[in-house]
């Protein structure tokens, strides 16, 4: 499981031109779900994202978690962070779980992670063409992987 983890001062998805959510200061989250990810992914991802000391504090080091500014989050899945681009110029989608597989995984992230925080956690809506907005705060992007726990 990968996760572009942005820090925004404000995130939005529009979807056929109407806006679906929104969020404040806090994390937007791109996720990518691969065929062979689990529960124990999520769990790793979830403990990782909720523990992730990059907001400022009152001497502006990045000191501070999403617990602690109680920032908001918005979840948003996006398939082609396991594009591969090995061969040719157009990428290859073939490790990026169907569907069939990755919709549960998407939706038990959402929920994990939402019972490790104080607000509700908003999404976009699986599969669909989003317009997503940010204000990048920093402006600051992690990438994590659950394979590079080690």
């Amino acid at each position: 499981m990968r996760a572009i983890l942005q820090r925004v001062s404000e995130a939005s998805v529009t979807i056929e031109s109407r806006l679906f959510s929104q969020i404040g200061n806090g994390f937007l989250i791109f996720l990518g779900i691969e065929e062979n990810d689990s529960k124990e992914d999520i769990d790793w991802l979830v403990k990782k994202i909720s523990n992730m000391r990059i907001f400022g504090d009152n001497e502006g080091k990045m000191n501070l978690s999403i617990q602690d500014i109680s920032g908001e989050v918005l979840v948003v899945s996006q398939f082609t962070l396991y594009a591969s681009t090995k061969k040719g110029n157009r990428p290859s989608f073939i490790k990026s779980a169907k569907s069939k597989i990755a919709i549960p995984l998407y939706e038990k992230f959402i929920k994990t992670i939402q019972n490790q925080l104080t607000n509700e956690v908003k999404t976009g809506v699986f599969g669909a063409d989003m317009k997503v907005q940010l204000i990048n705060d920093g402006p600051v992007t992690i990438m994590l992987d659950s394979k590079d726990k080690e």
